[in-house]
């Protein structure tokens, strides 16, 4: 599939930054179009957490092209940009388990040091482009784990696990990943989850995280998509969508957005193929 520019109003483009090689970085193409709106900063876990910040990118620019800088982990290994594949295959552990990770939370978290960094920094594109206020983790599979550790960051004001959430026995099986349901007592933020419905290998976990958070507000979105969700789908599929308002609505306080979470019933409720929960969403 090739890439996309989005359907925001800020095509989008997917790049390697020199200041930030192993990262990339997906941002609307003409800042200068971008006026005197600031771009909304958006850190994201791989799935798998992968090398390969290209993973989800149909996703990713789509979110880019509604005016934000999105910074993935890794490198361009999939779709326009990416070598040729290797016909090495990831293997398990010496004990047969999963293999270890490829990037950590510091590596995700690092997009904000890197963005907030620029924001600062005389002579950069984003100079005085980016809000510092407006800043959201989210991610995928092993990668929404990453999101939830990153959620503590007091920078860090939304958050998104998608086809994700923390083991509910305890157990830690993917090696370098460190997680326990004490963590979700960190987050100080309103958070969405995204499932795929009852056949998602993170549903268990996922519904789990939803069940014991009490202290944000919270909403529990799921759809018989499958751990997979829309993100290999055209401009990220339906899932974009509901990512997009998310964050538009807690970094830029669009109730307009919001309504896709708010009211009685809210507007993603009215889809039949969504069920929606929802704790503390006024």
């Amino acid at each position: 599939m090739p890439d996309t520019k989005g359907t925001g109003r800020y095509p989008a483009l997917k790049e390697v930054d020199a200041s930030l090689p192993d990262h990339v970085v997906y941002r609307p193409a003409d800042l200068g179009g971008l006026g005197g709106r600031k771009l909304g900063l958006l850190v994201w876990g791989n799935g798998g957490c992968s090398d390969d910040g290209a993973s989800a990118r149909q996703h990713l620019a789509e979110i880019a092209s509604h005016g934000y800088v999105v910074v993935a982990p890794g490198k361009i290994l999939s779709g326009p940009g990416a070598p040729p594949a290797s016909a090495e295959p990831r293997r398990p552990n010496a004990s047969g388990g999963l293999p270890p990770v490829k990037t950590t939370a510091a590596d995700v978290a690092r997009g904000i040091d890197w963005a907030l960094a620029e924001n600062g920094r005389l002579g950069s594109r984003y100079f005085g482009r980016i809000d510092p206020k407006a800043v959201a983790v989210a991610g995928h599979s092993c990668g929404g784990l990453q999101a939830i550790e990153i959620g503590a960051d007091p920078r860090v004001k939304a958050v998104i696990v998608h086809n994700s959430g923390i083991f509910t026995d305890g157990s830690n099986p993917i090696p370098g990943v460190t997680v326990d349901k004490a963590m979700l007592k960190a987050l100080h933020t309103p958070v969405l989850y995204v499932l795929g419905g009852t056949s998602d290998v993170a549903w268990p976990n996922g519904s789990d995280d939803f069940r014991r958070i009490e202290h944000v507000p919270a909403v529990f979105a799921t759809s018989g998509v499958g751990h997979g969700g829309t993100f290999r789908q055209s401009n990220g599929g339906q899932v974009a969508q509901i990512a997009t308002a998310w964050l538009n609505w807690q970094l830029r306080g669009d109730s307009g957005a919001g309504r896709m979470f708010t009211g009685d019933p809210c507007g993603l409720c009215t889809d039949p193929s969504w069920k929606v929960e929802r704790k503390g969403i006024r």
